[in-house]
């Protein structure tokens, strides 16, 4: 059914992908920050969100008359191990001062059973206004590693504070550390290939994959080069958006270093 401009002024839901700068977990936040008996809602099932992935709501039923409104939403959840969580949402201004209030259930009963105490007529059907429930992924496949939930963004930041090549020499830029921001888990694997050889002498490079896992459900990977190959000696880390780039930066420096000894 059509929502009318006053209601859409006081609450109008957004899809998972219109708010894809917020995580699952700051959903969460807000609906348990507005919700008057938020404190009734189960520990268990709250704690089972924090594995959330993605998140998106939908209007399950309304009904409008007299300047009084009433809506009930879905908001869904998918979670890290492939299920899916369901929290029922009324939203009204039928108390004092016709203030929107708004209240969160677990179940779909007690959500009908609040709807059916308030000063308006029953329920609207639902199948006249319900609309499917839709999880932005991107990825319909399993995930290509292992990931350990963590404080994975920090590592990101911490990983391309460390880096000390620049932009221009192939570092990710804000774009990369932008999506790293929604990252909750991540894994770090070596990665073997060939050595960079130079006349006779052989240089050995350590590549590192660190792949993480964002909430939208997609994968990202910055690739790690640790070496020495610096004229001084010195440890150097450098970090490269794909492992194509690391391992030419790794050639390139390999061809370089004859000429910096030289100097």
């Amino acid at each position: 059914m059509s929502v009318p401009y006053e209601y859409e002024t006081a609450y109008e839901p957004q899809s998972a992908e219109q708010n894809s700068p917020h995580s699952p977990q700051e959903h969460l936040e807000r609906l348990l920050r507005r919700a008057m008996n938020s404190f009734d809602l189960p520990d268990d099932t709250i704690g089972r969100l924090d594995s959330a992935v993605a998140y998106d709501s939908s209007l399950h039923s309304a009904h409008h008359s007299a300047g009084l409104h009433r809506e009930t939403y879905r908001h869904t959840w998918l979670l890290a191990d492939a299920g899916a969580l369901t929290l029922w949402e009324l939203a009204h201004n039928t108390g004092p001062g016709s203030h929107p209030q708004y209240e969160l259930y677990a179940d779909e009963e007690e959500a009908g059973v609040a709807t059916s105490r308030l000063p308006l007529p029953p329920d609207t059907p639902s199948a006249a206004c319900e609309q499917p429930v839709v999880l932005q992924l991107p990825v319909a496949h399993e995930p290509r590693h292992t990931y350990v939930p963590d404080d994975s963004a920090d590592h990101g930041r911490r990983l391309l504070r460390r880096a000390e090549n620049s932009v221009s020499e192939g570092r990710p830029g804000e774009e990369l550390e932008r999506l790293l921001r929604s990252a909750f888990a991540h894994q770090i694997t070596q990665a073997f290939g060939r050595p960079c050889l130079v006349g006779e002498a052989r240089l050995c490079f350590s590549l590192y994959e660190h792949a993480f896992l964002l909430f939208d459900g997609s994968e990202l990977s910055l690739w790690e080069v640790e070496h020495t190959v610096t004229p001084d000696k010195r440890h150097r880390c450098e970090v490269y958006a794909s492992e194509e780039a690391a391992r030419a930066a790794m050639e390139q420096r390999a061809r370089n270093m004859p000429q910096q000894r030289a100097k």
